[in-house]
């Protein structure tokens, strides 16, 4: 094991100041009067009357007392094309910037530095894989997309410029209709496949055998919480899970491989150890109104801004509030009238690495890149039959071809169908019939009704192996091809479960008896959150909301108990591990901004979750399970170079972790109170690390939460800052949908300037939520812009 906390390689966002230095000091230089120039010239008009191009019949948009639209149109197209309209005005530099990652054109505003990302997302074909779903789009979704587009391009027409548009130098370009598909593209790399396992299951492979993937790897573990039960298995025999033997990925086109993932963790899309979501849903026989809760917080990186936009649209038929993205025509999660929904990541394999033999045929295509400042660079990409070659990010001699094949990359992806669905269904069949249209990436929905039903359902097209399980890469010579897709009427679902309750964590779906794999075993999250949960929920026999809201705020690290007489059994080397270890022998769990024992906990295991590299030779980080069941085994990874025991490991990893947190804070261990360090980095997507500019864009505040708390938290790793967490949370009470509650993580504004950019981030920190209701007297003071059609301009 070598040690590199504290170390972290520096992206392209600390380079990207080079051209802007300038224009930040000539804002400074500006003062007062720049300040109010800027505001003046970027923030919306949200109060009067506006003229829009494309829109139908007049419309009312009620901006209420946190920046939240509430639109009230005649129509379902006047009703999206305002959402458009508001998203435009809210958060344009987000949706240009999205959709530039998506179409790999990052260079053109970014420069040099952002190359590597725009040859990592040209090579992938996330913007061809979108452009290819618009064909396969329902009407009704065709229309609305139109109508979302026009609203967005009128938004645009007011002439409010973003700051970054000004910083940077450019105007952006109109909508198109494909952009309302593209985001929904990352999203997908973001939150599905097992690209990246693969990649490092190959490096464990090749440096400690299979036998070392367990290790590395740790499977689910038997007899842990899954979230369907075996009763709610449909009855249909198991298939074999037996496993045809992997194909080595030689050195050469591993590193290239590895190179398209440090691409993709500077776009923020990565694996972490930890990272996840979470929704339930309660029904009628266990809470107090005898009407189901329904709670949801999927766990995203943490942005400025954030990801989601609160929304309420009302048309002729629509009526749904929650959680929308910009650029997308949808309440992604949320309710309406009747119904309510919740989603978190089933995460199945999706994705399969292919090395494809000397004889395979390829197809060719040319991506010309532009760069600021620089001549245009001119990129080859292969393609076979599986999918892109992304070893060597599609250039010729870099070795083997490594080709992906992915579901989110095959034509005819109706997910957009799938949530404009949801946000007109009426019931279980309205709801279900929309998820059959649902491919990539799988979510576990939870669903709740008004009558009192409640369900789940993990849609999404998800391949079906024969004789292996996806895990590693395998040969491209036919050998291992998918065998179709499991039928949508045979994938994970329950309707009105006996014991009234669905809890899902990202944790493994099925238990043993589900017809066919979803994964292999080390797919899931560790099943921490879920028992927590599923505990909490079941400790009172009538809960109300109050008690949900306390479940999805809970800070007790359920990972402790486990940990607690590893931990404390260490030999300490000194008296200020002696007193760490005191500190650590009365801790309660809670991991709060005011703890010590909390950072200590965090900060020790940093360094033992590092206890892989050695082996590896490289910047693994080991989850908490894995960790646990080496210091339960005295596996052989705790020891260094061959040297050493668990016992050793544990007590050098304690020294360097006290080393560490005194050369941060000091000397006096009192005051090594956890907010000190764990603080959350709602970071600027471009300016976030340009040191002129992130104090402007960037927000940060102590959080409480860590690894595995249902509240997830989890300390970054070598910087204890919190990057990832709950971007959204929601609880929907049945018996009276006005009285739900949702918040998200930062503010409705994406400019620094506005008085709703960050506005939602204390109450967020501290559990409280925003009355997510249609009633005008929940809305505090608002705002009311009427748009009003000009003549002859509505939407074809």
């Amino acid at each position: 094991m070598k040690t590199t906390q504290g170390k972290r390689r520096g992206g392209w966002g600390r380079r990207v100041a080079t051209g802007l230095l300038g224009t930040a000091l000539v804002l400074g230089a500006a003062g007062a009067g720049g300040y109010s120039w800027l505001r003046l010239t970027s923030e919306p008009r949200t109060a009067g009357a506006l003229t829009a191009a494309g829109l139908g019949q007049s419309v009312q948009v009620t901006r209420d007392a946190w920046g939240v639209p509430h639109i009230r149109a005649q129509t379902d197209e006047d009703a999206v094309f305002a959402l458009g309209f508001v998203h435009w005005q809210d958060r344009a530099w987000q949706m240009d910037f999205q959709r530039r990652v998506a179409q790999g054109r990052l260079s053109e505003v970014l420069g040099e530095a952002a190359l590597g990302q725009d040859r990592f997302l040209r090579t992938w074909g996330f913007q061809r894989a979108a452009l290819s779903a618009l064909p396969a789009l329902e009407d009704r979704t065709r229309r609305l997309i139109r109508a979302y587009t026009a609203g967005v391009n009128a938004a645009q027409a007011q002439g409010k410029v973003a700051p970054e548009f000004r910083i940077l130098g450019y105007r952006p370009e109109p909508w198109q209709e494909v952009d309302s598909l593209s985001w929904s593209k990352l999203m997908a790399f973001d939150l599905g496949g097992n690209y990246e396992e693969e990649v490092l299951g190959t490096r464990v492979v090749e440096r400690l055998g299979e036998g070392g993937l367990d290790a590395v790897m740790a499977p689910y573990p038997a007899g842990a919480p899954t979230i369907l039960s075996a009763d709610e298995l449909p009855p249909q025999a198991a298939q074999p899970a037996s496993r045809l033997p992997s194909q080595a990925v030689p050195p050469g086109a591993l590193a290239e491989l590895r190179a398209h993932l440090a691409a993709a963790r500077t776009l923020g899309l990565q694996a972490v150890p930890g990272k996840g979501s979470n929704d339930w849903v309660v029904g009628g026989a266990r809470t107090e109104s005898g009407k189901p809760i329904l709670a949801d917080d999927p766990h995203l990186a943490l942005t400025a801004p954030m990801l989601w936009y609160l929304a309420d649209l009302q048309g002729g038929g629509l009526n749904a509030i929650g959680a929308s993205i910009p650029g997308l025509p949808a309440i992604v999660i949320g309710r309406n009238e009747r119904v309510a929904w919740g989603v978190t990541n089933v995460n199945p394999d999706v994705q399969d690495l292919y090395l494809e033999p000397e004889d395979a045929t390829f197809r060719t295509r040319t991506e010309v890149i532009r760069v600021k400042g620089q001549p245009d660079v001119t990129l080859m990409v292969r393609e076979s039959a599986h999918g892109p070659v992304v070893s060597g990010a599609g250039a010729e001699g870099l070795g083997p071809r490594v080709a992906l094949k992915w579901t989110a990359l095959a034509a005819g992806d109706t997910t957009m169908d799938a949530f404009l669905g949801l946000n007109y269904a009426q019931n279980w069949p309205d709801f279900t019939r929309a998820l059959s249209r649902y491919v990539a990436p799988s979510q576990s929905f939870v669903y709740a009704d008004v009558d009192g039903n409640t369900g789940y359902y993990a849609p999404g097209r998800v391949p079906i192996r024969r004789g292996w399980d996806g895990s590693l890469p395998v040969s491209g010579d036919g050998s291992r091809e998918w065998q179709g897709f499991i039928p949508f009427e045979q994938l994970p679902h329950v309707y009105n479960p006996k014991d009234n309750l669905v809890v899902t964590a990202n944790n493994q779906v099925t238990p043993p008896g589900f017809p066919y794999a979803l994964g292999n075993a080390r797919n899931w999250s560790e099943p921490y959150r879920a028992a927590r949960i599923t505990a909490l929920l079941e400790a009172k026999p009538k809960l109300s909301v109050a008690d949900v809201q306390a479940t999805q705020t809970d800070t007790l690290s359920p990972m402790w108990p486990d940990f607690r007489p590893l931990l404390l059994a260490a030999r300490p080397a000194d008296d200020e591990a002696r007193r760490a270890l005191e500190a650590l022998h009365g801790w309660d769990g809670q991991q709060t901004v005011e703890s010590v024992p909390s950072l200590l906990f965090e900060a020790w295991m940093m360094g033992l979750r590092e206890m892989a590299r050695d082996e590896l030779n490289d910047e693994t980080v080991m989850n908490s399970l894995s960790v646990l069941n080496q210091l339960r085994g005295d596996g052989e990874l705790c020891a260094v170079q061959g040297q050493g025991d668990c016992a050793s490991l544990l007590t050098r990893t304690l020294t360097a972790a006290l080393t560490d947190l005194r050369e941060r804070l000091g000397p006096d261990m009192t005051r090594w109170t956890y907010g000190r360090l764990h603080q959350v980095a709602s970071n600027h997507r471009a300016f976030g690390k340009v040191s002129a500019l992130a104090w402007l864009f960037n927000h940060s505040a102590p959080t409480p939460g860590g690894t595995n708390t249902v509240n997830v938290a989890r300390p970054e790793h070598g910087t204890f800052r919190q990057t990832h967490g709950p971007s959204y949370r929601q609880i929907v009470d049945l018996s009276d949908p006005d009285r739900s509650l949702y918040i998200g993580s930062l503010g409705q504004a994406g400019s620094p300037l506005a008085p709703h950019a960050d506005d939602q981030m204390k109450r967020w920190i501290a559990g409280e939520y925003l009355p997510m209701s249609t009633r005008p007297q929940d809305w505090g003071q608002a705002r009311t812009l009427t748009l009003q059609p000009t003549a002859g301009s509505s939407v074809p």
